[in-house]
């Protein structure tokens, strides 16, 4: 158990939720409980009414944050919940999982890369039973990508820099779907993104998975948000790269669910 301490720690895990897959959420707490890398907090958002969560929230010692509605809002509330002494924040979904040295790794590359905003690695994606189905290895050309094709950087895992991310405004909470992929690109421009070229966690693959369920929606907001951030004179030839991309998506993502 992690256990409630006076010690000021220098990260904060962000955990939103609204307690609806329990058992997910026990393995998610569980990969978060075992990190080999001990200096942490944990922020939940979550409706607080809601009993489950609360035992786990007690029982961890952690933050609990009420749920605003939505997820940009709710990893916003997550990071306003920050203290000075936090440094770095992470957010790991209520279904995905940390490896046990996720945080330690990721800590390590921030802090030997003082001006990077943000730390990643690879990332497995495991099915509804937590069974392997493939590893999404996002190379040093991942943040490249993202601006222009699909965003191979995987969220869970991935470490931010807090100070970064209140230089960029936090999450834009008019995105339902690609918040990730918007504070990418803003934290693009303020520092080079450190790979670890370790695996940092596992994205779970199933019907429920907001990612998952609303695959055209997403793609749509997406090319929206890569489209906000093209040059003006290259915009007219977005969709140059925008209609591939958007198909070979939609096939890979036809074939994960098959699986």
């Amino acid at each position: 158990m992690v256990k409630k301490s006076t010690t000021k720690h220098d990260t904060l895990i962000i955990l939103p939720t609204l307690g609806q897959r329990e058992e997910y959420l026990k393995e998610t707490i569980a990969s978060i409980k075992q990190q080999t890398y001990q200096d942490f907090d944990i922020a939940i958002m979550y409706p607080l009414k809601n009993r489950f969560v609360t035992a786990i929230a007690d029982e961890l010692g952690a933050i609990k944050v009420p749920d605003p509605g939505g997820l940009s809002a709710a990893l916003n509330a997550g990071i306003a919940a920050a203290k000075p002494h936090h440094k770095f924040i992470s957010w790991i979904g209520d279904d995905d999982l940390l490896t046990p040295e996720s945080l330690e790794r990721a800590i390590r590359a921030l802090s030997d890369n003082p001006t990077s905003p943000v730390a990643y690695g690879y990332c497995d994606y495991i099915d509804q039973n937590g069974d392997f189905l493939f590893k999404s290895k996002a190379g040093s050309l991942a943040p490249w990508i993202m601006t222009w094709g699909p965003n191979l950087l995987p969220l869970p895992g991935a470490l931010f820099r807090k100070d970064a991310i209140l230089k960029v405004g936090g999450f834009d909470e008019s995105n339902k779907h690609s918040m990730d992929l918007d504070i990418f690109l803003r934290l693009k421009k303020i520092g080079k993104f450190i790979n670890t070229k370790h695996t940092l966690a596992a994205f779970r693959w199933h019907s429920d998975s907001m990612s998952v369920a609303s695959r055209d929606i997403a793609t749509k907001e997406a090319e929206a948000v890569k489209y906000k951030y093209t040059h003006p004179l290259l915009r007219p030839l977005t969709p140059l790269w925008f209609v591939p991309t958007r198909y070979a998506s939609k096939l890979a993502a036809k074939k994960l669910s098959k699986r």
